[in-house]
């Protein structure tokens, strides 16, 4: 088969895949800390190495193709290989993502300050910087890249919502309850669609999941979703929200008041789970 067919064949092959394997995005992984990339042993390896005569393009395609299969540590080596072809920022990006699959977070922060600065409006590149910054709780900095990614691209709901979480990490809750409002401004679906329980199990204590829960509750208030507010009170009252009869105070909870779903909660009072 010639180069020109084989790319041809990977590339159908490679735009058949779900579009989540494509994302040069992320959302906001919860993956710990890992050790530096490590090159797998040959007899380990799943597909052959990187061929020396493929093209930038070709080995771009096989890479992909191997995220997208989850096989991550082949497809660092193929991305690697096409970018000692022809460096650029999108490479750098999707190398980026493969690493921080592999939980390799100080890699993948690399090859992401290194597509920022080979594209400093890289709007995705800049989102998963501010992941790699958030996995590392230095939230500040995460806030810096998130902030950034969002002028590049202020229509993007997951932007605003990792901005959203990095504020909530650094305990400040109004500005995190504004991004999140944001998000869910462009994306009225963005949390009943893609769980919160990973920045929930982020969050140091129950005091501060229960605040989170009781965070995002107000949001679907505030966006008239009265079946998701109860849901992440009832939450909040289980990770022991000390204050939960400010939702009589707050005029964001006051259209839920009188729901019938609420005054049972209410009535009952779930106990913490501990």
């Amino acid at each position: 088969m010639n180069r020109t067919r084989w790319i041809v064949l990977l590339t159908s092959l490679l735009l058949a895949l779900p579009l989540a394997a494509q994302e040069t995005s992320i959302m906001g992984p919860e993956q710990e800390v890992g050790t530096n990339a490590l090159q797998l042993p040959d007899q380990l390896r799943r597909v052959p190495p990187p061929s020396k005569t493929a093209t930038r393009e070709e080995l771009e395609v096989q890479a992909d193709i191997l995220r997208s299969e989850k096989n991550y540590a082949d497809a660092i080596d193929y991305y690697r290989a096409a970018i000692k072809k022809h460096d650029s920022a999108v490479l750098e990006n999707k190398a980026g993502i493969a690493e921080l699959q592999m939980q390799r977070l100080e890699d993948a922060k690399d090859r992401f300050q290194k597509a920022v600065k080979l594209d400093h409006t890289y709007p995705d590149a800049l989102n998963n910087l501010g992941v790699a910054f958030y996995m590392k709780k230095n939230y500040k900095k995460a806030v810096k890249e998130y902030r950034q990614a969002i002028k590049e691209r202020p229509d993007s709901p997951s932007f605003h919502s990792n901005l959203g979480s990095a504020y909530f990490a650094n305990k400040d809750y109004e500005k995190a309850s504004e991004e999140y409002n944001a998000a869910m401004q462009i994306d009225p679906d963005i949390f009943t669609r893609q769980s919160t329980s990973g920045v929930a199990a982020k969050l140091g204590s129950p005091e501060d999941r229960a605040k989170f829960h009781f965070t995002i509750a107000k949001v679907f208030a505030q966006h008239g979703d009265a079946e998701n507010c109860i849901l992440y009170l009832r939450k909040a009252i289980e990770d022991g929200f000390p204050t939960i009869n400010d939702v009589y105070k707050e005029a964001e909870f006051k259209p839920i008041l009188k729901d019938p779903r609420f005054v049972t909660l209410m009535a009952s009072k779930p106990q913490a789970v501990k």
